[in-house]
């Protein structure tokens, strides 16, 4: 099948099995008219509270006042689109039907924290003219390998048989059938509350490998790999599997949503596969993570890619000004709008190479942006780094790029 037709078929697949939602939307204020369309967007992240809440505990109003001032320094900055972390670890920043309340809250997993921080964020960015795309990471549990220090009532205490020790972190079984259909449906709790214009997955599918170390799935291969050519095979399938059910779901429930992922930067290497960029990349989603990320931009599972290309210009594994032409052909005639990943968080870090504390560097990359019709925005990592500025990097882009608002693509 062609592109689109693959991509309807997906979609059609489950439009009998999910029933569509009649929830309420939070009313949108009208927006100004804007001259330009492009994503102009921040990473806002939760786990282990690195952007919001800045620690356990605050009370309700502070930890809303703190969300609201996120908010309002995307606004500040001329931003549109705001990409918040509400599963950072298989828990909820919202009243979910099948998970326990974040632990980054209160600082106890499973506590009511007293107020819905998703409900209040979607809310909220609409009325300052933001789009707000829910962050989800699928499999990740926990920081820590000992499941007693979970909540009570967690999913992975009540089936223990879906859970996979490694890297000293707890994971779902991504090839488990019932753990794909259990993580969609905890996802889609939040697309069935609430209005998102997004649900946005990042780089994490199969566990980054760790030296030395084996992700034990061999009984699951046993039982689901049959048919396939090699576990490397099975592992992409299944993965490929929760990308086109998600695509699927999300259009029964919320026709408007949209379904964007931020991957890894490399698909593969040139050295690797001809098809691939021209980098020496330490690690490529194709085969370390099972993320053909190629394939689905452009078999449009999609409707946005945003591979985080954290390099400098000139970047000797990972140009870059290679990357960026290379997605551009990727994303050529396959439906998927591409943006571009930008670690804003590198800027005036003495710990990087020197032209990360070029306060011009991130503008630069803007600027080469623009000769590519496909790169349609830049998302930066993350909101504290937007509000630091740090050696003026962020008000560098502003003036040079956003000297008006702008749409978000549709």
């Amino acid at each position: 099948m062609g592109r689109m037709s693959r991509r309807a078929f997906a979609v059609a697949a489950l439009a009998a099995l999910t029933p569509a939602s009649s929830a309420s939307a939070v009313p949108r204020h009208p927006r100004h008219p804007r001259a330009t369309t492009e994503m102009r967007g921040m990473w806002l992240a939760t786990v282990a509270n690195r952007d919001w809440p800045s620690r356990t505990g605050l009370s309700a109003s502070q930890q809303r006042a703190e969300l609201i001032a996120h908010l309002d320094t995307a606004v500040r900055n001329r931003l549109n689109t705001v990409i918040f972390q509400v599963r950072p670890t298989a828990d909820a920043m919202w009243p979910s039907s099948y998970e326990p309340w974040s632990q980054y809250l209160t600082g106890t997993q499973g506590k009511d924290p007293g107020w819905d921080p998703l409900g209040t964020a979607v809310a909220e960015a609409h009325a300052r003219g933001l789009e707000l795309h829910a962050w989800f990471n699928p499999y990740r549990i926990a920081n820590h390998t000992d499941p007693q220090r979970l909540a009570a009532s967690h999913p992975a205490r009540r089936y223990p048989e879906w859970v996979v020790t490694y890297g000293g972190k707890l994971y779902y079984n991504p090839g488990l059938p019932q753990v794909r259909a259990f993580v969609q449906d905890a996802m889609l709790d939040a697309v069935r509350k609430y209005p998102v214009d997004a649900v946005h997955f990042d780089d994490y599918f199969y566990p980054y490998p760790v030296s030395g170390q084996t992700l034990d799935d061999d009984a699951a291969f046993y039982w689901y790999g049959g048919g396939f050519a090699s576990r490397a095979d099975w592992r992409r399938d299944n993965i490929n599997r929760l990308v086109s059910e998600m695509l699927s779901r999300i259009k029964t429930i919320r026709p408007s949503t949209q379904f964007g992922i931020s991957p890894f930067g490399v698909w593969r290497n040139a050295a690797t596969d001809s098809r691939g960029s021209d980098t020496r990349a330490g690690v490529q989603t194709y085969d370390d993570l099972y993320a053909d990320t190629r394939m689905w931009v452009r078999e449009h599972w999609i409707d946005y890619i945003c591979p985080q290309l954290y390099w400098h210009i000139g970047n000797a594994a990972a140009d870059y000004a290679k990357l960026l032409p290379w997605w551009a052909s990727v994303a050529r005639d396959s439906g998927t709008r591409l943006y571009v990943g930008e670690a804003l968080y590198k800027a005036g870090d003495k710990a990087q190479p020197a032209d990360w504390r070029d306060a011009g560097e991130l503008s630069r990359h803007l600027t080469l942006a623009k000769k590519y019709p496909q790169a349609r925005g830049h998302v930066y990592f993350a909101a504290k780094d937007v509000a630091a500025n740090r050696i003026g990097a962020m008000e560098r882009v502003v003036a040079d790029h956003y000297a008006q608002s702008a749409r978000s693509p549709r």
